[in-house]
């Protein structure tokens, strides 16, 4: 799920040894919204010393980029305020979850963070749960964090709330034993239709007023595995009129006998998500718990659980923003399941999802995500952002960072005639003309070359002005070329060879005599190149809303046909033979490409593209500044 109190009680690590943002090259920036205001009236009034937020996901699924935006909030006011977030588990539902999840959201918070916000990671030992102390005669449970240098040369994990199932289980028979929690053996069915709704109450169970004794005595018989899946659930026992339907006696704990991730067999009743949320906050001390917008009802639940309890320590402070929804995509898991399962992408970190795993794969760098989240900011309105804003964000980065290169993706051959066979020159090449401390290369030229098919035409149509029969183009760096026939396929009539002439005073790509060239092209030397496969992704929806369909068709339907063409037999210039896995790159006029770190092999590389060169952005913007 996408959401995140110290006080002098509690056992904190010492702020004198954690890093702070100091450590990082500087303080972190001051940003300011209503949550940071929040927080910096908070410590202003010492309401809390230190501030602890957390990002708890739940394993069913990969994150995804609204997920990003819960993890940059997060991880950024922990920075910003030298404090930390603790990486959560979730993991209350046994039916969903799974450890390939924990794995996949590990190492994309930590992909995410690095460098960043990677000394405000909290985690634990593994295998340590809450320790049980006595405050002022007061139970409670608390869970100390490992922070970076303190003992992270060990073994650890993130946090898990199925670590808290012993004191969680003490805690509900604590409100049993208060009167404010009973066993209740209606059915799920019935409880949702007694419920009522927002503008009528609810009907109160049958069972409501059993003893404290019998509803010890049940649920101790629920955990001891007597009763089946679905046969009693424990209640809070609060308002059946309320206007807020969540506090109409909501479930606490179901009966769910499978096993658990984490847990195995031992646990066969299972706290819902309401109850376990507020207390594993309390239990990892954190200060500020930042959800969704859609947790803003849940919120009086989410405090009437604390208070009941008279817990030792400062409650945990839960607040709302809006989530992220983004254009031609979706952000559920269920449907990003959905797609998986049914073969529609080619798995959670296929390039054209949403998922963290798929945008790392694309190519999308940590730092444009992360630079897109800043963009949008934190809101307590709904809104849909243009995934344009995100692609933008992606090339300002790579084009400061990724060295250029020339790739040629629909070879079209050209012999130049008046060049001399067996004649190979070095040509010298800028490898990013944003950032000269990168230099150049020396990139082959020689008697065949090959250009983009696109990059001729026989018949040329109106404001033409690359390669067609007479004209003149300028290959990038080289020399100027003037077409001077054409080759074709004499059963299909399709070109298959263009010969030319080239200047030799035009070395570089000047004219010594001031011609003007309108057209300049890449190219690759066809002695020289290298065969590699491009794979060019496409949003994986058509439409801006896929969830906007006719009555009768489901999201599917606006899948984008043309979200993945893969192209073999690719001509590139030789300096990419010795392309890694993860380097990134400019191919020339073409776009932004990553080499893929799952299918490439030595010699046989796989690049998939990032992004186009084409930026659409600043249009959105001035179209929706004029509206």
């Amino acid at each position: 799920m996408t959401d995140t109190n110290v006080n002098q009680d509690q056992t904190t690590t010492p702020r004198a040894d954690r890093q702070t943002p100091l450590d990082q090259g500087g303080p972190a920036p001051e940003h300011h919204d209503f949550l940071r205001e929040m927080v910096q009236q908070d410590l202003a009034e010492g309401r809390v010393t230190e501030v602890v937020t957390r990002f708890p996901p739940e394993p069913n699924g990969y994150l995804h980029i609204g997920h990003a935006k819960s993890i940059y909030l997060n991880f950024g006011i922990a920075r910003q305020f030298g404090g930390r977030c603790n990486l959560r588990m979730d993991d209350t539902n046994p039916a969903k979850e799974d450890v390939e999840y924990v794995d996949a959201i590990m190492a994309d918070v930590k992909w995410l963070i690095a460098g960043w916000a990677d000394h405000c990671l909290a985690l634990k030992p593994v295998g340590r749960t809450p320790e049980e102390r006595d405050i002022e005669g007061r139970r409670d449970f608390y869970l100390a964090p490992v922070m970076p240098g303190q003992g992270r040369d060990g073994a650890w994990e993130p946090f898990y709330a199925s670590d808290y199932f012993e004191p969680l289980y003490e805690y509900a028979l604590e409100l049993i034993r208060k009167g404010k929690a009973y066993v209740c053996d209606h059915t799920p069915e019935e409880v949702d239709r007694m419920r009522g709704a927002p503008h009528h109450p609810g009907q109160e169970s049958a069972y409501r007023n059993r003893s404290v004794a019998e509803n010890l005595d049940l649920f101790e018989r629920m955990r001891a595995g007597e009763f089946p899946d679905g046969a009693r659930t424990l209640r809070a026992k609060i308002d059946m009129s309320s206007p807020n339907v969540w506090l109409r006696d909501p479930v606490l704990y179901r009966i769910r006998h499978a096993p658990h991730h984490h847990t195995g067999d031992r646990w066969c009743i299972y706290p819902m998500y309401d109850f376990a949320h507020g207390l594993s906050d309390y239990i990892e001390g954190v200060t500020h718990s930042l959800c969704t917008l859609e947790f803003e009802v849940h919120r009086p639940l989410y405090e009437w659980i604390l208070e009941a309890l008279d817990l030792p320590r400062a409650h945990p402070r839960q607040r709302e923003f809006a989530r992220l929804n983004m254009t031609h995509t979706v952000m559920s898991k269920r449907k990003l399941l959905r797609l998986v399962q049914e073969g529609h992408v080619q798995g959670w970190d296929d390039p054209r999802m949403p998922t963290i795993a798929g945008m790392r794969r694309r190519g999308y760098p940590a730092e444009a995500i992360r630079d897109f989240c800043e963009r949008i900011r934190v809101g307590k309105r709904e809104n849909m952002v243009q995934v344009q804003l995100l692609e933008h964000c992606v090339r300002e980065d790579l084009n400061r960072r990724a060295p250029r290169a020339f790739a040629v993706l629909r070879p079209l051959r050209v012999v130049i005639e008046n060049y001399p066979e067996g004649q190979v020159e070095d040509i010298e090449a800028v490898n990013n003309p944003e950032d000269a401390a990168m230099g150049t290369r020396l990139v082959p030229f020689s008697r065949v070359i090959y250009i983009e098919q696109d990059d001729f035409r026989e018949v040329p149509p109106p404001k033409y002005y690359r390669l067609s029969p007479g004209k003149e183009v300028r290959l990038r760096y080289a020399y100027l070329i003037t077409c001077t026939e054409v080759v074709k396929d004499p059963e299909t009539g399709e070109v298959t060879e263009v010969r030319a002439h080239y200047d030799p005073a035009t070395r570089g790509g000047d004219t010594p005599d001031g011609r003007k060239v309108k057209a300049t092209l890449h190219w690759v030397s066809a002695a020289h190149a290298v065969d590699a496969e491009v794979r060019l992704y496409d949003t994986l929806f058509q439409v801006e809303d896929p969830e906007d369909v006719p009555e009768g068709e489901d999201f599917t339907s606006s899948l984008n046909p043309r979200s993945l063409e893969i192209l073999r037999g690719c001509k590139l210039e030789p300096s990419l033979a010795m392309a890694a896995p993860g380097d990134r790159y400019q191919f020339e006029r073409l776009g932004y490409f990553y080499v893929d770190p799952d299918d490439s092999r030595p010699g046989a590389p796989v690049f998939n593209r990032t992004v186009t060169l084409k930026d659409s952005w600043a249009r959105i913007q001035k179209k929706q500044g004029q509206g």
